[in-house]
């Protein structure tokens, strides 16, 4: 008499290997609380400093961040990206004047240089960013 295996059919999966497949999925995804502590999403206040050149200081643009992407929320055209660390890299543009920066974003504030032409004029800075 032949001895018939008993191993599952391939394409089975035996409840218990199930369960074990289940837990390690929700251990590798994150719960909604982990993805709020480290999301950045919303509008930031982004305050501007000129610290080398004639441009003037003390410009607020509000920044949109969603996701991974950072956009304009009123008054030019912003692009940018950040990364789960938020490390920031953005470009700005109003008409003739445009500008690149960079920096980080954490909790609930961020902070970074820029550089680009304003006006005509040759500037850089920093720039402090506030989630509103």
């Amino acid at each position: 008499m032949a001895h018939l295996s008993q191993s599952p059919s391939p394409g089975f999966v035996r409840p218990r290997h199930l369960a074990v497949l289940a837990v390690l999925a929700a251990v590798m995804l994150p719960s909604t609380a982990d993805a709020r502590i480290g999301g950045y999403d919303g509008i930031w206040n982004v305050t501007f400093a000129t610290t080398r050149g004639s441009c003037s200081s003390g410009y607020s643009v509000p920044f949109t961040v969603t996701g991974s992407r950072v956009s304009s929320a009123g008054g030019g055209r912003v692009s940018g990206r950040i990364n789960r660390s938020g490390a920031v890299a953005v470009h700005v543009s109003v008409g003739a004047s445009h500008a690149s920066g960079g920096g980080r974003l954490a909790g609930m504030n961020g902070a970074g240089s820029w550089r680009g032409v304003i006006s005509g004029d040759q500037c850089s800075g920093t720039w402090q960013a506030t989630r509103t």
